[in-house]
């Protein structure tokens, strides 16, 4: 259990520290992402995002099994 969390935590921190440099060639603004903006408020959610991550991420994990 201890290994698991402390994964997870090093796994939250370099995404954290990628975050910037993966902004810089438009990750995170892909058209299929959802943004709606009304007076002050917003609301961002990173579809398409998540669905390239999750194959990349699955597609490594993939690799790094066999």
């Amino acid at each position: 259990m201890q290994r698991l969390l402390i994964g997870i935590g090093l796994t939250l921190v370099l995404a954290g520290i990628a975050w910037p440099l993966l902004a810089r060639i438009g990750l995170g603004r892909l058209p299929g992402d959802i943004m709606i903006q009304r007076g002050s408020t917003s609301f961002y959610f990173p579809l398409v995002t998540c669905i390239i991550v999750s194959i990349v991420l699955s597609a490594l994990m993939w690799l790094f099994n066999r």
